[in-house]
């Protein structure tokens, strides 16, 4: 079935529907250099709002699986691809991804020039727009484009969020983790370090945090504007010296907020698993999982207070920081993921380290 893709400034792009073609889609148009890992991409809740480009031209060929699930459902808006693989060949598929995507009610979009998507994003940036099968006049499909929502000025965070408290097993110390979006897979991390996790909702009070008698605190990844969940943001200033804290992604947005910074939104964002950061206090540098939109201002920050101990080699943004008094931290990247493939997996030793000293 033919199927366009629309974008906020007029651009039509004419291609083949797949997934779950009734239901059209609409959203931030983004894109992620990613060679693999489209299943994780799927289940990653900071995708919330965004229709995904995939740069890599096939995709699909591995099919679906149970190990590579990050979240408890599928999160993004809808799906572009330039050839779509309607047959998986993997010793571990349990299903196509056109199941997935219909199962899931998300749609897609095959066979169009995923290249020159690409570099209109990269240049004009990132754009809200639709996937329809409609056969609407061209003037009415621009419109709907244009009246899709951005990312900013709601809370995605609250959509994506644990609507219940829940406990992953573990021996040794105990820690909170704050559910802004969060990925399976910083739990299982955790829990490698032999950690006990109560994961919570986005909306608990610091009070509340405290209850459970923590060890540390982890802000977790999640989607959107962070300015647009100031309730984070307040229980985090209110945690900030009480115990060892550390963030990912938008954790590290909002503990950039709770430290009186500013954050903006990046021209085209950072979303693949190819992304060099450098490490300021060691000049060792990571390749890292991204994922975001959203950065901090390096010059929102008092330098007397907060140190600035990771930037992106490619653009030069704040990629990491620490507080400097307190046992605070955050990366704006993934090291739960696995792009190096365990090259930055040492945060989470940092965090253990930090968490022993102030407990001993």
């Amino acid at each position: 079935m033919e199927a366009k893709l629309v974008l906020e400034d007029g651009t039509i792009f004419t291609g083949k529907a797949f997934g779950a073609v009734e239901e059209g889609a609409e959203g931030e148009i983004v894109f992620n250099t990613s060679m693999t890992g489209y299943q994780e991409i799927l289940t990653d809740a900071s995708y919330k709002g965004e229709i995904v480009t995939m740069t890599y031209p096939l995709i699909g060929n591995y099919g679906i699986n149970e190990d590579d699930i990050e979240s408890y459902t599928s999160h993004v808006n809808g799906f572009i691809v330039k050839e779509f693989c309607a047959q998986p060949s993997n010793w571990r598929a349990l299903d196509k991804l056109e199941n997935y995507l219909k199962e899931h009610g998300i749609m897609g979009i095959s066979d169009i020039d995923t290249r020159a998507l690409t570099k209109k994003l990269r240049i004009h940036g990132t754009m809200k727009g639709i996937i329809t099968t409609n056969e609407a006049d061209r003037e009415e499909l621009i419109g709907q484009a244009k009246e899709a929502p951005g990312l900013s000025g709601r809370d995605l965070v609250s959509k994506v969020t644990t609507d219940e408290t829940y406990r992953l097993d573990g021996d040794d110390y105990r820690v909170v983790l704050m559910d802004f979006g969060a990925k399976k897979n910083i739990g299982r991390s955790l829990r490698e370090e032999g950690c006990e996790v109560i994961v919570v909702p986005a909306d608990t009070s610091a009070e509340g945090v405290m209850e459970y008698e923590p060890d540390g605190i982890m802000l977790s990844n999640g989607p959107g504007d962070p300015q647009d969940v100031p309730y984070a943001v307040e229980t985090v200033k209110e945690l900030i010296g009480k115990k060892p804290i550390f963030g990912i992604c938008l954790g590290h947005q909002i503990l950039g907020l709770a430290f009186g910074g500013d954050t903006y939104k990046l021209k085209f964002g950072h979303r693949g698993a190819n992304h060099p950061v450098q490490d300021l206090r060691t000049k060792r540098v990571y390749i890292t999982s991204q994922n975001h939109g959203f950065a901090v201002e390096a010059e929102s920050l008092d330098s007397a207070e907060v140190e600035i101990t990771h930037r992106n080699l490619n653009d030069d943004t704040v990629e990491g920081m620490k507080h400097r008094k307190y046992p605070v931290f955050s990366v704006q990247y993934h090291p739960e993921a696995s792009p190096g493939p365990e090259d930055s997996h040492y945060l989470f030793t940092e965090f253990i380290e930090l968490i022993a000293s102030e407990t001993a």
